[in-house]
């Protein structure tokens, strides 16, 4: 693993070094902590989704809890990921791929692909046979921040046709779904399994592995997830489904496995008479994702000497730092009454997609991440 300088928590950092730009904090033992927990209490492969955060330090760290299979979405994270571990599992679950990329894919030697409709199946076809390939069903299933079904996936009946084209093709047939990011009921992973089950009965084939994927949701505001409730519907619904020869069970996380191992540092840059506050990061920036999922709920603010700021909290509309007039955060965050010019605003659980979604625009990037033993 690579050697990096290491501070014992950010406030320390913050208090000498005195960042002015947003500062990511990374904590490898919490990353390991979290591995562990997925790979003890899920019962099947547990695969990382580089895409929420492809930072070496990341990689080599998840390496070392333990994490041998990866799901990679491009040539570029497979070559992130032969770095970290040359022998390393990769499943390519990004169902729509160019010539070139399949072509670069196999030269990673990837083990496990994914196809949601004849067309991505025919580009498969000088694939050895036997190579693992799912067929990725879509359902109507709520539950999620948003729902990925819009893009990627198939329909039972369209799923069905496609898993039985695979297993007549030699490949070995398996399925995957993924029941939208930031998933935390428990029926949405049921829902899918039962619909697979059926998908494989109606095609006639028994298939090798199931991928639960991903969804897993990350700890942003209010009581954390219960993933080992998650896990536990996961097992006893693919034994109920499938009956006496359920598949092997595979997921993905990527949000709920890298969130809790980041912190960002904002700084205020402005308070104004109204009581707006101006940060030195925003919707272009590491907090890309409020956009989309609301802005963190799990933030702490720090006097430039370390000193927690106290006072009453009131709500605050709070913008980034840009140009933009769009950059702003969606709804006010209660903020404590005696913030002022440049204190920290630290948000918790932002290890996933806070760097890879950052834009630059206008200058303005995330600087980190900074090796820190506790967050």
């Amino acid at each position: 693993m690579r050697e990096i300088p290491t501070w014992p928590d950010p406030a320390t950092h913050l208090r000498r070094a005195r960042p002015d730009a947003a500062t990511l904090y990374f904590s490898p033992a919490v990353l390991q902590a979290t591995a562990r927990r997925f790979m003890q209490g899920f019962d099947g492969l547990v695969t990382y989704a580089v895409k929420a955060n492809p930072e070496p330090a990341v990689l080599d760290n998840l390496v070392a809890a333990g994490v041998r299979a990866f799901d990679v979405a491009s040539p570029a994270e497979m070559a992130a990921v032969r770095a970290a571990c040359p022998d390393a599992a990769l499943h390519y679950n990004n169902p729509v791929r160019s010539r070139d990329e399949i072509a670069a894919a196999r030269a990673h030697g990837v083990a496990s692909w994914s196809v949601d409709c004849r067309a991505e199946l025919d580009k498969l076809e000088g694939l050895d046979p036997g190579t693992e390939i799912a067929v990725r069903l879509a359902l109507p299933v709520a539950g999620a921040a948003y729902d990925f079904g819009d893009k990627f996936g198939a329909g039972p009946g369209a799923a069905a046709v496609l898993l039985a084209e695979v297993a007549a093709r030699g490949f070995t047939p398996a399925m995957t779904f993924h029941p939208g990011t930031q998933c935390a009921d428990p029926d949405a992973w049921a829902s899918y399994i039962n619909a697979c089950a059926d998908v494989a009965r109606t095609a006639g084939v028994r298939i090798a592995r199931l991928n639960v994927g991903g969804g897993f949701a990350a700890h942003r505001s209010g009581d954390a997830p219960d993933l080992e409730r998650i896990f536990a519907r996961v097992s006893a619904e693919t034994g109920r489904a499938f009956g006496a020869h359920p598949p092997a069970l595979v997921c993905e996380p990527g949000r709920a496995m890298v969130a809790e191992a980041v912190v960002l540092a904002t700084r205020v840059k402005a308070v104004r008479e109204c009581g707006a506050l101006f940060l030195n990061d925003g919707i272009y920036g590491a907090l890309a994702e409020a956009r989309d999922v609301g802005a963190p709920g799990r933030f702490r603010v720090l006097a430039p000497d370390g000193t927690p700021r106290s006072g009453t909290a009131a709500p605050r509309t709070v913008f980034g730092p840009t140009c933009d007039s769009l950059d702003r955060l969606p709804g006010p965050l209660s903020l404590p009454g005696d913030v002022a010019e440049g204190d920290y605003v630290l948000f918790s659980g932002m290890g996933a997609y806070a760097r890879s979604l950052a834009t630059g625009f206008n200058g303005y990037r995330p600087q980190g991440p900074v090796t820190v033993d506790r967050l």
